[in-house]
């Protein structure tokens, strides 16, 4: 049996889902504001970008180890600057309404962004607030770390091995695997083939969910 097989021959207590790349497109928002910044601070672009996608800022700023530079300050001036600049940003096809049939304590998001960031991304593309959010300052360790994970079942009440991840960036991914959970991985801004054991989905358009007798999600192909 597959890896893909296997998600949709169970039930969840709750489905969590990363943010940017798997529910929403924010690759050419969140570029130009770290391309601009990247220069500004003589970091090669080109090399730098592919790194900053599924990690908290102020991670991609302490990596990088730049003399002088103040990761918290840095990390709060990306944040305004990507909140103040959305063009471009449009759901996954077919997440909203796939969201929007979820039950409200069923389901969080889990993301690296912070909390200001995440509702106004979410919020341009029409994507109510969930019930439960977690976000880059509720955790003292970004992904890889699986912390926002655990701390989401936690919240939920249940146990991270009776989840779905939806994520599609490495560090995301990485974070699931450690917090123990079954993973969906969204492909839709991947630009090259992804080599995984994981069940995948470009979109959210061929997928429903029910729910049994005890609240438990199933996924149904459509």
């Amino acid at each position: 049996m597959s890896a893909h097989d296997n998600v949709f021959d169970r039930a969840f207590g709750a489905f969590l889902f990363d943010m940017d790349g798997t529910v929403l497109n924010s690759i050419a928002a969140a570029e130009r504001v770290w391309a601009a910044w990247a220069e500004r601070h003589g970091v090669d672009v080109e090399t730098f970008l592919p790194t900053i996608h599924g990690a908290r800022a102020i991670d991609t700023i302490r990596r990088l180890n730049l003399p002088g530079v103040d990761a918290e300050a840095q990390a709060a001036f990306i944040a305004q600057a990507e909140i103040d600049d959305v063009d471009g940003i449009v759901p996954i096809p077919g997440a909203v309404a796939f969201l929007d049939s979820l039950p409200a304590q069923r389901w969080a998001m889990v993301t690296s962004a912070p909390r200001d960031l995440a509702l106004r991304r979410m919020a341009a593309v029409g994507i109510a607030e969930p019930a439960l959010l977690i976000t880059a300052e509720d955790v003292t360790a970004g992904k890889p770390d699986p912390a926002g994970y655990r701390l989401a079942a936690q919240r939920l009440g249940l146990d991270p091995r009776d989840c779905l991840i939806f994520e599609d960036a490495t560090v995301g991914i990485q974070a699931a695997e450690a917090a123990g959970a079954a993973l969906m991985i969204i492909t839709t801004t991947h630009q090259h083939p992804l080599e995984t054991r994981h069940a995948t989905l470009d979109s959210y358009e061929s997928l429903s969910v029910t729910a049994n007798s005890q609240g438990q999600l199933r996924l149904r192909k459509t």
